[in-house]
């Protein structure tokens, strides 16, 4: 099976599958399309799918006329139909994995695809999780799964492994195509096998590990890191503010150091779809082995709060003014997780604003690259324009995401006062209505 798999990868005879087209699953099979293999597409959304085989794109990511021309070229097609996945002999499975309301993993959409994978899974064929998870989770889900309902064995009849997708938005230089790749599966041959198929497409290494589990924790790993760093720079700040000292010139200061530390700066919390979720994975995974991440809960503790303090700060800047924060007329700028993209998933923005109005402040938003954000199953509109006029009608001005195409020098000369929490402001020489987190 082997051989026969690296000769068809080699040859480009083999068909493609992607479960789930979202920020992670478009740009992959993009990627593969334009490599030269046949690529079909898979998502529960007709929209998701109306739009690829519209050749419109609806990823940041990926560029509108590379989606349009591999459409039109019939090397990239999506369905809602997962009968297709008897067709493919490579499957992808990017779907999301949030967490529930009770802050616990919600692998529901990895389950659901594998269902529906096992189903029409054929001989021969490569499946591989791309979504991020906790230790095990490919073994011991995704594998019984997948022969429970194939009648299929794996290692024998097909190959099964995981390779974390690494995609950061709005990144200028690491896209899909150039970002190195992890890859671990259930035995050697299917890791050399799954490694070439990745080598065949992408220009990054490829590194092979020994374990789909190795693989997965790896993948926690790089953003528990990135949290804990995080949170030691949020619990800083907050203690730099009562010691009169500026956070943002202590890391700066810091980073000169050419080893030994990575710089990592404050703000209202923690977005994305990755960095926020991800230690609630490993965490809730080490209580089955009778151990508490300590490190980790307490970073994600002061992480989780960051949105509650700035609102605290806002209050006091608003005191100061003899304003309360019930009525007062408070304008969000930026609601998006992070700078120049249209990507608001859990945004600390989006807890800022609600725990504003539940203080009772009248809250508007303006952002460049969202227009309108969906909470709740409720539409909020932001504003059309940013003008002097606009911005000399509120009480105070929230910054929670640097974006740079706003003209921060205007809307320093119009506000009455200011609160910086990314500190994007910090160019602007008159700095009389600013205060930076």
């Amino acid at each position: 099976m082997k051989e026969k798999i690296l000769k068809k990868i080699n040859d480009k005879s083999i068909i493609v599958g992607v479960v789930g087209l979202g920020y992670v699953g478009l740009p992959l099979a993009v990627e593969k399309a334009k490599a030269g293999f046949k690529t079909i597409g898979f998502d529960v959304q007709d929209q998701k799918v109306d739009m690829v085989n519209e050749g419109k794109n609806y990823i940041g990511d990926v560029v509108d006329s590379e989606l349009e021309n591999i459409v039109k070229s019939g090397m990239l097609s999506a369905t809602t139909d997962f009968s297709f996945i008897k067709d493919v002999d490579f499957i992808a499975i990017c779907v999301p994995t949030p967490l529930d309301n009770h802050q616990q993993p919600d692998i529901s959409y990895v389950k659901s695809s594998a269902e529906a994978i096992a189903k029409y899974l054929k001989k021969e064929t490569m499946v591989v999780l791309e979504s991020t998870t906790y230790p095990g989770t490919t073994e011991e889900l995704i594998k019984p799964i997948l022969e429970l309902g194939s009648g299929l064995k794996c290692g024998v009849d097909f190959y099964l492994g995981f390779s974390p997708e690494r995609v950061d938005p709005g990144n200028l230089i690491y896209k899909t195509k150039n970002t190195p790749k992890v890859v671990g599966a259930i035995g050697k041959d299917a890791t050399e096998v799954i490694s070439a198929m990745y080598r065949a497409v992408l220009e990054g290494d490829v590194l092979e590990v020994s374990s789909p589990a190795i693989a997965e924790m790896e993948k926690i790993l790089e953003n528990t890191y990135r949290n804990i760093n995080i949170g030691l720079v949020n619990e800083l700040a907050i203690l730099c503010n009562k010691m009169g000292i500026s956070m943002w010139e202590v890391v700066d200061a810091a980073k000169t150091k050419p080893y030994g530390f990575q710089a990592f700066y404050p703000g209202p919390g923690l977005g994305g779809h990755c960095i926020p979720l991800d230690p609630y994975y490993l965490s809730w995974k080490a209580r089955e082995y009778g151990f508490h991440t300590s490190m980790i809960e307490s970073s994600m503790m002061i992480n989780d709060k960051m949105p509650e303090y700035c609102v605290e700060r806002a209050s006091k800047i608003l005191n100061r003014h003899k304003k309360a924060l019930n009525g007062s007329n408070i304008l969000v700028l930026g609601v998006a997780y992070k700078q120049d993209i249209d990507d608001y998933r859990e945004s600390p923005a989006l807890k800022v604003i609600d725990i504003l109005k539940d203080e009772g402040a009248n809250v508007s938003f303006y952002d460049p690259w969202v227009l309108e954000y969906k909470e709740n199953g409720v539409y909020e509109k932001g504003l059309e324009n940013l003008s002097g006029d606009v911005i000399a009608q509120y009480d105070l001005v929230m910054i929670t995401t640097a974006h740079s195409n706003v003209d921060y020098e205007m809307v320093q000369k119009n506000a009455k006062a200011i609160f910086d929490t990314k500190n994007v402001m910090k160019n602007i020489i008159n700095r009389d209505n600013i205060e930076v987190l």
